[in-house]
Parts: C-alpha cells; structure tokens; sequence
C-alpha cells in the first residue's frame, strides 16, 4: 500500500477523543528533554561509568532496554551520577523497553519488575514496548495488543509514569490505539538525515504521540554494517562537513539540531568522554533555516534505513514507511 493511505489512516485517529487516554506529552524540559544519552551497545565494562559522566555533563535523559543486557551496570551508572551531581531521581527522565519474549500478558510485570531491579529505580518516566514482535519458544509473530494491555494495567501503578511503543508501522499504531484504553505517550523508532520521516511524524504530531528519534548518526553507528549501496557515513558526508564549518559546530552537533528541531528527543550514545561532551555541546550549535533545508535534502539522494530484522524475524516490519 501507498504510504498516504495509511498516514491518513493514523490521522484519522486523532477524533477518537478517548477520555481514557492518557494526557500526550509536551516535549517541555519539565518532561522529556529533547537530548537525551544512549545506553544501546554501551559495553558492561564502561557502561556505569559513561552514564555517570553522562548526568555530570548535563544529560537529563536516559534511555534503556532489556536487551541492551547492560542495565544493571546502567544503573549503577545512575546512582553514582546522581550521587555526584546532588540530583533527585525526579531530575532525569528515564526511559526502559518491554523485550519480545515477555508479551505474554502475564510476564508482563515480572519484565517491569526485573528492569526496575536491575536499574536500582522505584518507577520508570517511560517504558516502551521494543518492537511489535512477540518471541516464544523460537518463533516470532506480530503480537502487541495483549502485550500493551498488560503495559495499561501497570501504568496504572506507581512504578510507570507514562507508556509507548518503538518500531511500529502505521497500520499497526492504528490498530494498538483503537483497541485500547490508552494512547501511546511516545513512539520511538529510527529517523536521521538519511531517513527522516517527514510524514510519520507529522502524523504523530497530528496524534498528540511524542517522537524519539534513535540512531541520530545513521550509519555511523558501527552495528550497522556497510553494504555495498550504503550512503557514506553521515558525519563524514561533505554537505554535513560543509554546514558543521560554517557554523563552527562537529558533524555529530549538525545532526543533533537538526533532529531537535523537528521536535523529535534523539538519544545519542557515546563511551567516550570527549564524545559525550561534543554531543552535549549541540544544545549550543545554531543552524539557520538554509541549513536545515539543506539537511533535508540528503535522503532525496541517499534514502536508507538501517535498522530493519524483518529478515531474521520473520515478519515484515515497516509496512508502509520509507525503505520498508
């Protein structure tokens, strides 16, 4: 199907009017912080230190996942960060993510309680449903309905404060929200210069649903490796080269503004203390309109999603987005 008819699908949404729902997040920095730090393949050795260094910089953004297989050194990270700067725990935001093999309704809490465990926290700011794919004895499936029904009767607990999704299609975010009682607060998924999903997050504007944007630096991201049509790597690209010298600003910073003034979170993820500054120092990098203009033409050229495990899921993922 063309992607107009599934965006005007999602829109439609909007005139559900469930009183239900809960309230769609603002991004204000009273809530979630448009730069936020990454823990994806942050490694066990350094983990607790980069999010320690992360909170000390400034970061007031955490972002997590069970599969991440690092959330106790994560947290670990947080109490030492929080410990060091003389913050409260109600200073950061913190987001975590339901894996695939806990959608069975009923390991839905013991998922919850086990994140909470291993990150030493009392509540999550946010907690995600990581893909719109159940695991279970080796097989995947689409399943997400019973699964986020499970995540409903936990938001009604004090250990979660709001709940989302990551990595759904249109149809399928239409399908969660007009069968349930509770409209995602944020949807994550992929979006850089090389996919920048116009469209889709007009669409989630349009719904009140907040958007983090992950894998800010496309494929500069070393999980994603290269193939033989890939665009070369984003921050190495010669209009990001260009832009980051006029402005006085790195590549990385270029990316960064330019994902936050869509008004999309980005969540950039580093080990390296001077990265982790540099990333830090976006929120001081000014592009100007031709910039950003300029930016939005790459995928004209270069469309590319990098993150796509329909393969080895077996299911087809993306349906109706760009590279699907």
């Amino acid at each position: 199907m063309k992607f107009n008819l599934y965006y005007l699908a999602v829109v439609a949404v909007a005139a559900l009017g469930n009183d239900d729902f809960q309230q769609p997040l603002a991004i204000t920095p009273s809530t979630i912080p448009l730069l936020g730090f990454g823990t994806w393949n942050l490694d066990k050795s350094n983990a607790s230190e980069a999010v320690s260094t992360a909170l000390q910089v400034g970061y007031r953004h955490l972002d997590c996942a069970t599969i991440y297989g690092n959330q106790k050194e994560v947290g670990k990270g947080i109490a030492d960060g929080l410990n060091k700067t003389g913050l409260k725990r109600s200073d950061v935001w913190i987001t975590s993510k339901l894996w695939n093999d806990h959608h069975d309704p009923a390991l839905v809490e013991e998922a919850l309680d086990e994140t909470l465990s291993d990150l030493g926290l009392a509540y999550l700011d946010l907690w995600l449903m990581h893909w719109p794919v159940g695991s279970s004895q080796g097989q995947n499936k689409l399943d997400y309905l019973e699964a986020w029904h499970g995540m409903e009767r936990m938001h009604q607990t004090n250990k979660l404060r709001n709940i989302g999704v990551s990595n759904f299609s249109p149809a399928q975010l239409k399908d969660l929200i007009e069968n349930s009682d509770t409209k995602p607060a944020v949807h994550q998924f992929e979006a850089h210069p090389y996919l920048p999903q116009s469209k889709w997050i007009d669409a989630h504007k349009t719904l009140g649903i907040t958007v983090t944007a992950y894998s800010p630096f496309a494929n500069t991201n070393p999980t994603y490796k290269p193939g033989e049509d890939d665009p070369p790597l984003l921050l190495t690209n010669l209009d990001m080269l260009a832009i980051a010298a006029e402005r006085g600003c790195t590549t990385a910073q270029v990316a960064l503004v330019w994902g936050m003034s869509r008004g999309t979170s980005v969540i950039p993820k580093s080990s390296h203390v001077n990265h982790i500054n540099e990333n830090f120092g976006s929120l001081k990098c000014k592009l100007q309109d031709g910039d950003l203009d300029r930016i939005d033409a790459l995928s004209e050229e270069y469309l590319k999603r990098f993150n796509n495990p329909s393969k080895g899921y077996g299911v087809k993922l993306f349906d109706g987005l760009e590279d699907s």
